[in-house]
């Protein structure tokens, strides 16, 4: 939670405190992660990732169940840092980026793609003029 108030609250002109939420602990979640699933996926009889049934065999173990939830965690902050840092880089306010920097939180892939829709229109709006005037003056 502390690297998500990161996010959200304090500036991001610091390079070492804006590298916590973006590389330290998505690493370190990542780590953990792989330790958990290395250690108990070979545990788990009739897991795997080939079918939903697989799935629901690993998840149904406690360990590869919080390996899941570390990997989503690892995951959503990472996209966090990159949203944060994308939508200071483009203008989008910090007000406007709070709600979807908690969104991220709870909501990461879905956020991830509706924010790069968002960007995909808001970059081709953006360039229409500077096409347009260079067809005229080509």
């Amino acid at each position: 939670m502390i690297d998500w108030l990161i996010l959200i609250f304090l500036p991001r002109r610091w390079p070492l405190l804006i590298a916590v939420p973006r590389y330290t602990t998505p690493f370190g979640l990542s780590l953990f992660y792989a330790g958990l699933a290395m250690g108990y996926f070979s545990s788990v009889e009739d897991g795997g990732y080939g079918s939903l049934d697989q799935v629901a065999a690993l998840l149904g173990k406690r360990e590869m169940l919080l390996a899941g939830w570390i990997d989503y965690l690892a995951f959503d902050l990472f996209i966090g840092g990159w949203i944060a840092v994308e939508a200071d880089r483009v203008g989008i306010n910090r007000v406007i980026q709070a709600p979807l920097l908690i969104a991220t939180f709870m909501f990461g892939s879905m956020v991830l793609a509706i924010l790069l829709t968002i960007r995909t229109g808001y970059f081709r709006k953006k360039m229409a003029p500077d096409v347009a005037v260079s067809a005229i003056t080509a």
